[in-house]
């Protein structure tokens, strides 16, 4: 006789992960430890490291640039731009922006090492297409550190 045991519960989900798994946690196809430094950075974090990011860009954009609340046309993609600019220069030399760096998290290459210009590069451009940072893998990373060859871990 088959019972439920056998077949699973439908609360598991497709493919439960045992304990014996070695993807058993996020980031552990890509060796990154469970816990502490060097492990993939929360969800929670990564989502609020956007939000200041994005506030910092509002900030200058409004301040620098000239950037007026309402007014259409190019003005509404100041505060974007300023993002990609950020996150260029930023994740390209030192490895975080000012989110990261305030929750302690950092963008490394994957699986370990300098995340470099060029792919910061590429995932300052994904970022900014809005999508990709919202589509996250099997592995844990978004759409945006899967194609740009770097992970968001703790720091």
């Amino acid at each position: 006789m088959v019972d439920r045991r056998d077949i699973g519960s439908w609360l598991e989900g497709p493919g439960a992960r045992g304990p014996q798994d070695p993807e058993a946690y996020p980031g552990a196809s890509l060796g990154l430890p469970q816990d502490g430094p060097g492990s993939l950075a929360p969800i929670g974090r990564r989502v609020l490291a956007l939000f200041i990011d994005g506030a910092v860009a509002q900030l200058i954009a409004r301040g620098l640039l000239g950037f007026e609340l309402g007014v259409g046309g190019f003005d509404a993609f100041k505060p974007l731009l300023v993002v990609f600019v950020i996150n260029v220069l930023m994740v390209g030399a030192g490895g975080w922006t000012i989110g990261h760096r305030l929750l302690g998290m950092r963008v490394d290459a994957c699986p370990r090492g300098w995340a470099g210009p060029r792919r910061a590069l590429v995932r300052a451009l994904l970022l900014c297409l809005a999508v990709p940072p919202l589509v996250v893998g099997r592995d844990g990373r978004g759409l945006h550190d899967r194609l740009a060859g770097t992970v968001l871990v703790r720091s």
